[in-house]
């Protein structure tokens, strides 16, 4: 029998008891009842103490009550080009997913989040529409090294910058100069730049990309591209002193000389994504613009070496980068990798992609858990997410980790039916999520704007 819900006739001490023999906390997998007031996770006791409450939820065998994703790498892309994405399609996917949180690019919106009026315009479109928790990042560009500290003050994350161009125009990129700079701004009041680490020399030195061979598409952006502007965050980062992350890394090229930067004491921390953990350039069709994103997902010996920092902690989380668009721009009809909108739709995804490669390999939930909600929560800050911990907000999914599914991109919340997971068949299934202690029914949007510092 799926998860249940009952009324309890004696008088509750909590709003909400979770009872289950898997419930993934700080201790592990072990068997608890979780009590729940005001939306906060208030008691952890040995399953069988008999905690009360309003509502009483009982897992099954089948069922692991988890700590809510926290992913920090999304593309709404409302207000704008809401055609794209918006928050509520969005939010309902994530849900679905087992995402909790997410925290929103200032990019591909319009206006993007480079300016205090911009992130009020952000928040009046997202007004009433997030079934999740939603924050948001400050974007730095070029000409705006004065607007950082306001929008640091009025509760942005972190500031988004590239390396080279964005794919929008509205998004212009820094030069490793300008960069550093703003990254001693940050460095002033303990913010975080978050880069998108590929250099535009290498890549105007790489081949075209257009065309409908993947090859050719893959060498357009080689690793080195990747490489060499890791290593410019990674100084930059050290004359400033600034906190830099560096995102959706595909070369593993680039992982020796990040644990080298951190040995040192270059105060610096890595994302990669689902797309380059499970997908292999090798497989690939000719033509099949839904793979295609910047960085490329590359190689299967590229792939291991990933898993491989993942295992030994040189990368720290694992986000979506859900970059989506409409169908026409991804240029299904023709498959000219050259002129297809470069990202990746997966945000309802990611966790059973990555049981899925994870269970493969052996690799136990509690360590994907930490990937993909303890940590992207503690890269932002937000000390009461991603974790069913004592005073945490009650956020969590059960999932049934035995459970398989294959993916229909009809049925998924994304707005837009492109996915290059279209019919894949994936193990583990989120069966509910709920925010706060209040389970989420797709309908009625309860998530709130979040700020830095609140949570």
């Amino acid at each position: 029998m799926s998860t249940a819900a009952t009324e309890q006739p004696s008088q509750p001490t909590f709003d909400l008891v979770v009872r289950g023999e898997r419930t993934l906390t700080t201790a592990g997998i072990v068997a608890r009842e979780i009590g729940i007031r005001d939306g906060r996770v208030v008691a952890i006791e040995p399953l069988g103490s008999g905690l009360t409450g309003a509502q009483i939820v009982e897992l099954t065998d089948e069922q692991v009550m988890i700590p809510g994703l926290v992913d920090t790498h999304v593309h709404v892309n409302e207000p704008g080009r809401t055609e794209w994405e918006g928050f509520d399609s969005a939010t309902r996917a994530a849900a679905a997913g087992g995402v909790t949180t997410l925290i929103d690019m200032p990019l591909n919106s319009i206006p993007p989040t480079v300016n205090v009026e911009a992130l009020d315009a952000k928040r009046a479109a997202a007004s009433g529409k997030t079934h999740i928790d939603v924050g948001f990042w400050g974007g730095a560009v070029p000409g705006n090294t004065d607007d950082l500290r306001g929008l640091h003050d009025e509760g942005v994350f972190g500031f988004k910058c590239f390396l080279l161009h964005s794919g929008v125009d509205e998004f212009p990129h820094l030069e490793a100069d300008e960069m550093e700079k703003d990254m001693a701004v940050l460095a002033g009041f303990d913010s975080l730049m978050i880069v998108h680490a590929e250099d535009s020399r290498a890549i105007d030195h790489a081949p075209t990309a257009e065309g409908n061979q993947y090859s050719q598409f893959l060498a357009s952006r080689p690793r080195g591209a990747e490489n060499v502007a890791i290593a410019e965050v990674i100084e930059r980062a050290r004359w400033t002193g600034a906190r830099a992350h560096i995102l959706h890394l595909s070369s593993s090229d680039a992982l020796p000389m990040i644990a080298t930067a951190r040995r040192d004491g270059v105060k610096i921390t890595v994302e990669t994504c689902p797309h380059y953990l499970t997908l292999l350039a090798e497989e690939i069709p000719n033509g099949a613009t839904a793979y295609k994103c910047c960085p490329p997902i590359r190689e299967a010996s590229n792939r291991e070496l990933l898993w491989q920092g993942l295992l030994d902690g040189t990368i720290d989380c694992i986000v979506s980068d859900h970059s989506p668009s409409t169908v026409d721009l991804k240029d299904v009809e023709n498959g000219d990798f050259g002129v297809a909108w470069g990202g990746v739709a997966s945000l309802q995804l990611g966790l059973s992609l990555i049981w899925t490669e994870a269970k493969r390999r052996g690799v136990e939930l509690p360590q994907v858990m930490e990937w993909m909600a303890a940590n992207p929560a503690a890269l932002a800050g937000l000390n009461r997410k991603g974790k069913i911990a004592l005073g945490c907000d009650a956020d969590f999914a059960i999932f049934e980790p035995e459970s398989a599914q294959v993916v229909d991109v009809n049925k998924l919340h994304h707005k837009n039916p492109i996915t290059p997971y279209d019919g894949r068949a994936l193990a583990g299934v989120v069966t509910s999520t709920w925010l706060r202690g209040e389970k989420i029914d797709f309908q009625n949007a309860h998530g709130r704007m979040l700020r830095r510092g609140d949570v």
